[in-house]
C-alpha cells in the first residue's frame, strides 16, 4: 500500500470525468499541483459515449474516449496527475481533508468532488451488449443518430417525457413504455406527450430483452398485470428510469438533496468550506459534458481563491 498521508496537497479531486479533468486544468494551471483520483472508469459515462456531437469545438464531432483522452493530456501538460485509483472513504472533520483509496491515504487542504452520477439500467439481456449501438440514456447526446426511425423511450416520469418529446424532432415514431397504468411526470409534460401525434403509449408493461445483431432491432415486451409476452421491432432504446448520484462517501458529512445529490451553491461551493463539487453529482438537471466541464472549471478557480484566502 502507498502511503501518501505525510505530504499535504493543495488540491485532490475525486473523479475523472470532464468536471473532474476540467477543475484539474484549471487547478493544475494555478500551479496546484492537483492530483485526480481517477475512480474505476477514467473519463467517467463519457469514455463509454460513441460519439459527441454537442461539445464546443468540433464540427464533425469527437468520440467519447478521444474527447477523455484530450481532457486528460491538457491537464497533465500544466502538472495535474491522474492516479488510476479510487476512493473508498474521505474524512472531511478536520484539515487537511482525509481521502483513503486502495492504494492509499491523502491529505488535501482543498477537495473537489465529481464523482458523478451512474444511471439506472434496466438490467436486462442484451442491454448493456448494445448500449451505444442501439441502446442510449441521453436523448440529446444520441438523438440526431435516430432520424425517421422507431424508438422506444422506457420510463414514465419527467425526464421520460422530456426526452422522449426531444426525441419526436428526429424519430419517425416514440413509444413510451411504462410499467404503470399512468405516468408519474408533471400535468403539463404528460399533456404535451400525449398531444404529440409522434408519441404513443404502452402500459404496464416492461422490456425483458434487447434483441438485435450489431445493433438493435428489436425487445421483448411483457405486461405486467397479465403477463402476456411480445417481440416488437425497433429501431432504437431510451431508459431513462433515473440517476443515482455517487455520494455514498459523503453521507453525513456534506448536505445533500432528498434524491442524493451534493447540494452547492452558485460557484460550487459546498457547506463544508474547502470542499467544492461540480458535475452531475449535484447537477440532477442539465447532465451534459460542456456544462460539467465549466462547473469543473468554476469549481477549481473558487478553489484556488479559497486556498489563497487561507495564506491570508
Amino acid at each position: 500500500m502507498t502511503d501518501s498521508s505525510e505530504k499535504v496537497y493543495q488540491c485532490i479531486i475525486i473523479g475523472s470525468g470532464p468536471a473532474g479533468l476540467s477543475a484539474a486544468l484549471y487547478a493544475a494551471r494555478a500551479d496546484l499541483a492537483p492530483i485526480v483520483l481517477s475512480g474505476m472508469d477514467l473519463g467517467g459515462q463519457v469514455s463509454k459515449t460513441d460519439n459527441i456531437e454537442n461539445y464546443p469545438g468540433f464540427v464533425d464531432g469527437i468520440q467519447g474516449p478521444d474527447l477523455v483522452a484530450s481532457f486528460q493530456q491538457q491537464a497533465e501538460r500544466f502538472g495535474a496527475e491522474i492516479v488510476y485509483d479510487s476512493a473508498t472513504a474521505v474524512d472531511l472533520s478536520q484539515r487537511p481533508f482525509k481521502v483513503t483509496t486502495y492504494g492509499g491515504e491523502y491529505l488535501a487542504e482543498a477537495l473537489i468532488i465529481t464523482t458523478g452520477a451512474s444511471v439506472r439500467e434496466l438490467g436486462v439481456s442484451g442491454e448493456r451488449e448494445f448500449t451505444g449501438k442501439g441502446v442510449s440514456y441521453c436523448a440529446t447526446c444520441d438523438g440526431h443518430f435516430f432520424k425517421e426511425k422507431d424508438l422506444i423511450v422506457v420510463g414514465g416520469g419527467d425526464s421520460a417525457l422530456k426526452e422522449g418529446i426531444f426525441l419526436t424532432r428526429f424519430a419517425k415514431a416514440v413509444t413510451i413504455v411504462h410499467r404503470r397504468d399512468e405516468l408519474r411526470g408533471g400535468v403539463y409534460l404528460a399533456n404535451k406527450a400525449k398531444e404529440n401525434p409522434k408519441i404513443d403509449f404502452i402500459w404496464d408493461t416492461v422490456i425483458t430483452e434487447v434483441i438485435g445483431d450489431d445493433t438493435v432491432n428489436a425487445v421483448r415486451l411483457k405486461n405486467v398485470k397479465t403477463g402476456q409476452e411480445e417481440v416488437r421491432d425497433i429501431d432504437g432504446v431510451f431508459v431513462f428510469i433515473g440517476h443515482d448520484p455517487n455520494t455514498e462517501l459523503f453521507k453525513d458529512q456534506l448536505e445533500m438533496d432528498e434524491n442524493g445529490y451534493l447540494v452547492v451553491d452558485q460557484h460550487m461551493h459546498t457547506n463544508l468550506p474547502g470542499v467544492f463539487a461540480a458535475g452531475e453529482v449535484c447537477d440532477p438537471h442539465f447532465q451534459q459534458v460542456v456544462i460539467s466541464a465549466g462547473m469543473g472549471a468554476a469549481a477549481a478557480m473558487e478553489a484556488v481563491e479559497y486556498l489563497e484566502d487561507q495564506e491570508d
